[in-house]
Formats: structure tokens, C-alpha cells, sequence
């Protein structure tokens, strides 16, 4: 019983150990993962945002990319179910994903996030930590 007992204790203390050694870039990585999974159970049964078919493999296709734009990199409005072909092979197909994205959220929050997307965001393990958890309960 005591040994199971220090087992627990040990566990518990290794868990904690392994979550201060992760980095804002781990935390990162992994909002991401959890972010574009909510994108694709958002958007399940939408055809791709940029060509307008059925998706066999699907992705969360950034507008504003998620590397050089940070501020919007987990905005909801900048994030769609795109098809492999349209993000991977295509680039994003960033002329037709514009006709899309405007016919999905309109002309206005399009305008809006354009704003936004110019700005710079430096994320912090507390926000990532609290959108991953946000998002996780999104996802259920």
C-alpha cells in the first residue's frame, strides 16, 4: 500500500516536473494541433473554403498565414476547412480562398481581421496554456 502510495506521489511530481520544462514554442506547437483540430469538427460536412469541393484529406487553411501573422494565427475567422490539394499543393489557393472566406464571414469582418492581421503577438505559455484548454472544450 505505501509503495503504490510513493508510485502516485512520484507520478504526480514527474508530471508537474515535465509541464515546467515546456517551452511558450511546445506550448505552441501544441495550440495549434488542438486549434486546427476544432477547425476541422467546426467545419465538418463544409466543402474546402478556396474550391468549393468535397475534402478527402482535411486541413485548417490559414488566410493570413500562421507563421508571418501571428496576431490572427488562432482567430477563428482566419481559419477554414480547406482540402490538401487547395493548402498543401496550392499554396492556400489564396485568390479563391478570398471569394470564400467573404462569402462565409462577409465583407466586414473580413476588413476587420485584415486590421488585425498586421498587428504582432508575442503568445505567452499562460495563453497558449488557456486557449488549449478553451479549445478542448470547444472540441467536446
Amino acid at each position: 500500500m505505501v509503495e503504490a502510495q510513493k508510485l502516485k506521489e512520484w507520478n504526480k511530481k514527474k508530471k508537474k516536473l515535465v509541464e515546467d520544462l515546456k517551452t511558450a514554442n511546445d506550448y505552441l506547437k501544441i495550440a495549434q494541433q488542438v486549434f486546427n483540430k476544432f477547425i476541422r469538427v467546426r467545419d465538418a460536412g463544409l466543402n474546402c473554403i478556396s474550391c468549393n469541393k468535397p475534402c478527402k484529406k482535411e486541413n485548417a487553411g490559414h488566410y493570413y498565414s500562421q507563421g508571418g501573422h501571428s496576431n490572427v494565427r488562432f482567430n477563428e475567422d482566419n481559419v477554414h476547412l480547406q482540402c490538401e490539394a487547395c493548402n498543401t499543393y496550392l499554396s492556400g489557393n489564396l485568390l479563391n480562398y478570398q471569394v470564400g472566406i467573404e462569402k462565409r464571414i462577409g465583407a466586414q469582418r473580413l476588413m476587420e481581421l485584415q486590421a488585425l492581421a498586421h498587428e504582432t503577438k508575442k503568445w505567452s505559455k499562460d495563453e497558449l496554456k488557456e486557449l488549449i484548454e478553451t479549445y478542448k472544450k470547444k472540441i467536446k
